[in-house]
């Protein structure tokens, strides 16, 4: 991870255990988690989480942004193939992605990380941008870290 992102992400990290240090709600902290994403990623249209519905959907939970795809299939799209595969994806480019589900036709590139509880899928964060390539490996990373903390500090 280069060195600016490594810091831009632990400075987030320190930041969003305080904001959810004290509440341990689920819908409060990830509420509480898109809106300070949201705040402080730059080049992004839409974030958010989308949560495990037995299964064999992801249903929409908070986000920040315009008006959502409500239900994703498992496997379907980059929300539920990260979620099948239980792997952060980066998307370079929506567009080159075999069935990309557009529920923004501004969305040009996006990541998915997928949240992971115990061994159970409990959901995945999406987050969108209108540029190509916005997201790399270190925002991957970044995400990873930030989500290890929401679980941490929130009952799922």
């Amino acid at each position: 991870m280069s060195e600016n992102k490594q810091s831009f992400y632990n400075l987030l990290n320190k930041q969003l255990a305080g904001l959810l240090s004290g509440e341990r709600n689920l819908i409060t902290n990830l509420s509480q988690f898109s809106a300070f994403l949201n705040a402080n990623l730059e080049r992004i249209n839409w974030i958010g989480f989308y949560l495990s519905q037995e299964n064999t959907d992801l249903l929409l939970g908070p986000f920040q942004g315009q008006v959502a795809c409500v239900r994703i299939q498992l496997g379907k799209g980059v929300c539920g193939t990260s979620a099948e595969q239980r792997k952060t994806l980066v998307v370079e480019d929506v567009d080159q992605f075999a069935g990309h589900i557009a529920c923004d036709s501004r969305s040009r590139s996006e990541i998915v990380c997928p949240i992971v509880v115990n061994g159970r899928l409990v959901g995945v964060l999406d987050i969108d941008s209108p540029e190509l390539n916005r997201f790399d490996q270190d925002d991957a990373v970044g995400c990873e870290l930030l989500i290890s903390t929401l679980i941490e500090l929130t009952d799922f």
